[in-house]
């Protein structure tokens, strides 16, 4: 328990376990409340289309503004968070959050969704990088899975709603919808704000050493972190392997479409929905499940031998997709697997990226990193341009599959090798 010895001078001890999985448990259930700004988002472009007449590359730009602002902004959000703890910057983000989709309720151009969902895309990046860098804080002896368990709250959290809100926009309208699930997931952020407090030295474990896992117990700042050439092969690769899955997360419904797969109805295990929905709510779960199993593994096999099995697994589920996803059957399957694959990311590069720069700017420095898949979410619009032009999704797959290929590639030869001895210098330089 927490020492409550008062004065100066009063050592902190270990805090139990008990308080650490409570502390991630708060910060799941956040992130929870944040995922429908971002995986909800595909249900309500068709109507949105079909009341304005805009064209679909037109509105999925307010995605990738989303994913623009969710992202980018999220070092600086981690810099207050580092300095001044996480409870104040998740209430911010709840409050952003909620007025991000009530802008989106009363829009009526395209420049009004672009705004609304700028300002629920820095809310929900407060919110996001917030509660990963303090799994990461919390959880250094299981850095791998506290911090795939947090981002499953995000990859998972909108599959219970999927039904929801598609009843929703179509029994009220998707301005209704925006509005009523944009109060309700703000509001709730709001209250598990006051619950979050960041660890004190000495509360947790220390760092750990594996054959594997290789941990630096120096602490890199963030102005050493952007100069060290690794974090840019980090980035890359965490772009390459970003770009098709969110291209798929914003597409999914057109994609269905396009494939006249939309209103086919599927029947897997006695289970039937239409494609579209079954899809969706499959791709939501195993997004979710994803991210703590790919984080378990690769805090016992490392880090860079997990993402060349997992960005393996997500080339060959693009492919397959692109080859049997006409099939309404197949499409729900392999898309299951593609997000599957797809998720970990937001498991595997954080926990990485602490391993290789220290966890005092955990929050910041992670958020650096990820601030690639605002990157990646800049070629969603240009898979768009690319369907567009072509009339097909032949290209767009395609590249998507071979970018995955790269980046297993490059995890196992390039980064692994240099990341040790990365590590291994930093311990000589405390």
């Amino acid at each position: 328990m927490v020492d409550t010895v008062h004065g100066a001078a009063a050592p902190v001890t270990r805090v139990s376990d008990a308080y650490r999985w409570t502390q991630l448990a708060i910060g799941v259930a956040a992130m929870v409340m944040i995922a429908n700004y971002q995986y909800g988002w595909t249900f309500f472009v068709p109507d949105i289309q079909k009341k304005f007449g805009w064209d679909r590359a037109s509105i999925q730009w307010a995605f990738t503004l989303f994913v623009l602002f969710e992202t980018w902004l999220v070092p600086i959000e981690g810099w207050f968070v580092d300095k001044y703890g996480p409870r104040l910057v998740v209430l911010a983000g709840g409050i952003l959050c909620g007025i991000g989709w009530a802008i989106n309720a009363e829009a009526t151009t395209l420049n009004g969704y672009y705004f609304g969902m700028i300002i629920a895309g820095i809310g929900a990046g407060a919110v996001y990088g917030t509660c990963v860098g303090n799994a990461l804080k919390w959880f250094p002896d299981k850095r791998g899975l506290a911090a795939g368990i947090t981002a499953a709250g995000f990859g998972a959290g909108s599959a219970l709603t999927v039904a929801p809100i598609q009843a929703m926009i179509k029994d009220s309208g998707f301005q209704a919808t925006f509005l009523y699930f944009g109060l309700g997931q703000g509001i709730i952020i709001v209250i598990l704000a006051f619950f979050l407090f960041a660890p004190k030295p000495g509360q947790v474990p220390a760092v750990v050493q594996t054959a594997n896992i290789f941990q630096t117990r120096r602490n890199y700042e963030p102005t050493e972190v952007i100069r060290h050439p690794i974090f840019w092969l980090m980035y890359f690769m965490f772009v390459i392997v970003g770009a098709g899955g969110l291209m798929v997360t914003a597409n999914l419904k057109p994609i269905a479409v396009d494939w006249k797969l939309d209103n086919v109805s599927v029947t897997i295990m006695a289970v039937t929905m239409t494609t579209v929905t079954f899809a969706a709510t499959i791709d939501r779960v195993l997004n979710g499940l994803t991210r703590p199993f790919f984080g378990w593994v690769s805090d016992m096999l490392g880090r860079e031998n997990t993402m060349f099995v997992a960005f393996g697994i997500e080339g060959v589920g693009i492919w397959a997709l692109y080859m049997l996803g006409h099939d309404p059957i197949w499409f729900v399957v392999l898309s299951g697997l593609v997000f599957f694959a797809w998720g970990e990311i937001y498991s595997l590069f954080p926990s990485t990226c602490t391993d290789t720069f220290g966890v005092k700017f955990a929050t910041t420095n992670a958020g650096l990193l990820y601030t690639a898949k605002g990157t990646a979410s800049l070629l969603v619009p240009v898979a768009n341009y690319m369907q567009q032009s072509s009339g097909s999704w032949d290209q767009v797959f395609v590249i998507a599959a071979g970018a995955n290929i790269l980046a297993s590639l490059l995890a196992i030869v390039v980064l692994k090798p240099w990341r040790r001895t990365v590590v291994a210098q930093s311990q000589t330089q405390q």
